[in-house]
């Protein structure tokens, strides 16, 4: 592969070759080197290779737990040792593409260039920006310029763009089209536990606004209202364990999830109403804490926003792989009054006490920590601080002689 890069870049000293992907899923989008070590195992998942300048590329993203994902190939895996270009023997899945990133000249970071935005739907802004801008950068001002989603990502020449590299570091000519594409942000993993002193029949009817919509349910009821509401109907049992009525299932809990809608035409909402497609994290409502302190961190906070052993648990284990995926996190609770009114929930006969805990996190870069001063001292803070935040009353959230409702969810905010 470097004799055939270098075949196609002769300009470029090989010494100064880097050979990267963002294509794995270990990566989680990140361009990453590939090295002689990892070579032989790593060819066979590769569809496109990027051919950068090493001095001019901003440092690679690590691979997270990346000798446990490779151990996982089989053994009988084997690479060339390069690219034959002339090769049309194999089908258009295996074809590996060289794609030039950089142009051959010096670029100046003041040096502007006119490119053209396409949004999701097909429609095309222009606007004239800088080769030294940020493709982060790029990013949120085409969210503005397009009105789309703030989670988003540029495509250019059909590759994601690294978002830590500038536009000049990319073959971008005057003219030339970047794709915003929006990212779909999911509710992942509400579940809600209903506990009871006796065995008592519960409807519990859940309803979204516009922003989002269901797209996962269990156990599978009917949905109405684009799929927007539903209706379960179950039987509370003494161990904690319910009966959904229509099938018959038993279950520990109820499960929803749901994916945002950026295009939704929703009415306008009260300004504290938790909006899933504009929901961000800033350094005065979050924490920063490093990946390795994360879990005892939340396994703190959870207990004492009123889950139980199993639902902490459950809550950290099912959260943990996206969480490592970064050096750093940040992470808050969103209050349970506004995400009430994005996910309205009613329960009849109505609870003695109601719990939602809802979590959104990103991960945060080691460089961009400056940025994240206030939040990095108040994950020092005794995480009580979250019982007000949040809104719940966890002496009665405990009390096993009443009717309680418990929900936990997050959501990972990608931009």
């Amino acid at each position: 592969m470097l004799d055939s890069a270098c075949k196609h870049f002769p300009s470029i000293p090989r010494d100064v070759v880097t050979l990267q992907t963002n294509r794995p899923n270990v990566c989680n989008g990140h361009y990453a080197d590939i090295t002689d070590e990892i070579w032989t195992d790593i060819i066979d998942l590769l569809h496109v290779v990027e051919v950068t300048r090493r001095v001019e590329m901003a440092s690679p993203a690590p691979l997270p737990f990346y000798d446990r994902a490779i151990s996982k190939l089989p053994d009988n895996q084997s690479a060339p040792s390069e690219v034959d270009d002339q090769d049309s023997s194999r089908n258009d899945d295996e074809v590996w593409d060289i794609v030039p990133i950089l142009s051959e000249r010096v670029l100046e970071s003041d040096d502007q260039v006119t490119v053209k935005l396409v949004s999701p739907s097909g429609e095309i802004r222009t606007t004239k920006i800088s080769r030294g801008m940020q493709v982060d950068k790029l990013v949120a001002r085409a969210c503005q310029i397009l009105d789309a989603s703030s989670s988003a990502r540029a495509i250019f020449r059909g590759v994601t763009m690294c978002v830590n590299r500038t536009i000049g570091s990319y073959d971008i000519e005057d003219g030339d089209s970047i794709d915003i594409q929006v990212d779909i942000m999911r509710c992942r993993k509400p579940v809600i536990y209903l506990y009871s002193p006796s065995d008592i029949d519960v409807s519990v009817k859940l309803s979204l606004i516009p922003e989002w919509r269901l797209s996962v349910i269990y156990p599978v009821v009917t949905t109405e209202d684009h799929g927007r509401r539903l209706e379960w109907n179950v039987r509370t049992h003494q161990d904690g364990s319910l009966t959904e009525l229509n099938s018959g299932l038993n279950v520990s809990y109820l499960f929803w999830e749901a994916e945002t809608n950026s295009q939704a035409a929703s009415k306008p909402q009260p300004v504290d109403t938790f909006n899933p497609v504009s929901s961000s994290l800033n350094d005065t409502d979050s924490i920063v804490t490093p990946v390795d302190k994360v879990t005892v961190y939340l396994d703190n906070s959870l207990k004492v926003l009123g889950l139980h052993t199993e639902a902490r648990t459950s809550f950290i284990t099912y959260w943990l792989p996206s969480i490592l995926k970064h050096e750093y996190v940040a992470l808050r609770f969103v209050p349970q009054a506004a995400f009430e009114r994005a996910a309205s929930l009613h329960i009849s006969p109505q609870p003695d006490v109601v719990t939602r805990v809802f979590m959104l996190f990103k991960g945060i870069r080691k460089e961009d920590l400056a940025n994240w001063t206030n939040a990095r001292i108040q994950a020092e803070k005794d995480v009580a601080w979250w019982v007000d935040v949040v809104g719940v009353d966890p002496a009665r959230t405990g009390d096993v002689t009443l009717f309680r409702a418990l929900e936990w969810g997050g959501m990972e905010v990608l931009i």
